[in-house]
Formats: structure tokens, C-alpha cells, sequence
């Protein structure tokens, strides 16, 4: 007979780790394969097609700085994704414990942007880049979690309109106007992100601090620039962060050889004034 104590006869579900008004994630266990998962339940009401078409899409998604998608029912009485378990701490945690080093912000940078460029090569945007959606494991590996907010490159949402619409210092101008989204928006969270881990708070308008290496500044500039048509790629950020020092495991699974981006071959040379890279 099956064990109807455990979820689809498999999954044994532990406590609460996270919770939002969309979703609720607890702690579970594999019982077949013997290994520790997370487990997300929708809420009751949402949009079943919905979280269908969430749930097989981001499952095709697959990069070591992302939380990777194991098992999921659409369909059950409620609706259930099964998750790789990440041990360790959000970078909101490790933020609040103090700024970080201008390396370690390059290493980090880098691997998001490693991660995002892969999310927006294949036609997706994240739209929920911030802190509390990093999570640094055991390792401090960084893994980008957390895309009840995503939306095809075309424009269309995967998600039901009115959920969570994350924290508003990481939204871009044109996600606060209702423009289009593209995936300019993850570049702008990001940079707003790296800002945040360097001065070790959040910003009002992004500001980016003296004091920093002039290429670094440059590209915090431009990703964080009002006008979308003005950030560079994930790809770009990726490519004009060259990791220094011992590699860690932080640093990308393509490491390309570090180079000014095409698209910020305008500010080459003297650190530009920032209406340089703003509209």
C-alpha cells in the first residue's frame, strides 16, 4: 500500500522555510533517491495553466547558478514544484552583516551575470533579482532562486498578475511605468544589487560610490542606467568582469577573457560622467 503520509508517495514534507503570498516553500526529503529537497506549494487560486507553463519552462533552465527543478504536479490539489535544497544563507544575510569586498563583488557579479545570460538565452527574464532571491550555499557559490516573477523575452508573464512584485529598490524605471519588459530589467536589478553589496545598504537613486576601480564604476553605471537601450547584456556585464586573485567557486562556468564590451566601447578611457550612460 502507499505510504499516503508522504507527497506523491515520495516526498516526505518538513517545515516552512519560506513563504510569500504566492507560494510556500518547506523543507522535504526525496525518500526514493535519498536526498534533501525544497518543496513549493502554490497558493490555492492560482492560475493552474499558469504555474504549468512556469513550472516546464524553467524546468528546460539548467546552470549550476540556478536552483534547478527536479519534480513538480501542476495538477494536484495543490499545486507542488520539488526543488534542488540549497544549505547556506541569502545575500540579504550576508549584506546585513556588513559591505563586501570590491573582489568578492566582481566574483559575484560575474556569476549572476553567468546565470542571467543563460536565463535570457533562452527567451526568458528572471524579473526578481534582489538580495533575498540569492542564495550562497555552503560554498558561497551564489544560486539565483525564485522565478515566480519571470516572463518570456516576448513580453508575456508566466506568472498571475498581482503577485509579488518584489522589492521596488530593485525595479526598473520602466517596470515602475509599465513599459515592456525585457531583459534589461535583470541587468538594472543586478547593478542595483552590486551597489547594494559594496556600500552594504540599499540606495535611493542608484549612486555609485568613489573611490572604486574606473572599469567597475563604468559598468555600475551603465547597468544601472535610466535607459534600458543603455545597459549592457548579462553577457557584457559577464565579459567585463574579469575575476582577480585565487579562482573560488563563485567565478563563472564560462570565464571569458576580460574585455570592454562592445556596447561600453563609448566610455573607454577617464571615468565618464554618468550622463554618459543615461538618457
Amino acid at each position: 500500500m502507499p505510504d499516503t503520509s508522504l507527497l506523491a508517495d515520495r516526498y516526505r514534507v518538513g517545515r516552512v522555510l519560506i513563504t510569500s503570498s504566492r507560494a510556500e516553500v518547506r523543507r522535504g526529503q526525496d525518500t526514493v533517491l535519498v536526498r534533501d529537497v525544497a518543496i513549493k506549494f502554490f497558493r490555492p487560486g492560482a492560475d493552474t495553466s499558469r504555474v504549468d507553463d512556469e513550472i516546464r519552462a524553467l524546468a528546460r533552465l539548467s546552470h549550476r547558478g540556478l536552483v534547478s527543478v527536479f519534480d513538480a504536479d501542476p495538477s494536484a490539489d495543490v499545486p507542488y514544484a520539488v526543488l534542488e535544497r540549497v544549505e547556506g544563507r541569502t545575500l540579504h544575510d550576508r549584506v546585513s552583516a556588513g559591505r563586501m569586498s570590491i573582489g568578492d563583488v566582481r566574483r559575484l557579479g560575474a556569476a549572476l551575470a553567468d546565470a542571467l545570460a543563460h536565463v535570457h538565452s533562452h527567451g526568458f527574464v528572471h524579473c526578481g533579482v534582489k538580495a533575498a532571491t540569492v542564495i550562497l550555499g555552503d560554498d558561497d557559490a551564489p544560486r539565483l532562486a525564485d522565478f515566480g516573477l519571470a516572463h518570456l523575452a516576448d513580453g508575456t508573464r508566466l506568472t498571475k498578475p498581482g503577485q509579488d512584485v518584489g522589492a521596488t529598490a530593485y525595479l526598473a524605471p520602466e517596470q515602475v511605468h509599465g513599459e515592456n519588459i525585457t531583459s534589461a530589467v535583470d541587468v538594472y536589478a543586478l547593478g542595483r544589487l552590486l551597489l547594494e553589496c559594496l556600500t552594504g545598504r540599499r540606495q535611493g537613486p542608484p549612486q555609485v560610490p568613489d573611490g572604486l576601480p574606473s572599469d567597475l564604476a563604468r559598468l555600475l553605471m551603465c547597468m544601472t542606467s535610466p535607459s534600458a537601450a543603455r545597459r549592457p547584456s548579462a553577457q557584457a556585464c559577464l565579459d567585463a568582469l574579469p575575476v582577480v586573485g585565487p579562482p573560488t567557486l563563485v567565478t563563472p562556468l564560462r570565464v571569458s577573457a576580460p574585455r570592454v564590451p562592445d556596447d561600453l566601447e563609448s566610455i573607454r578611457g577617464e571615468l565618464s560622467p554618468r550622463d554618459r550612460c543615461a538618457s
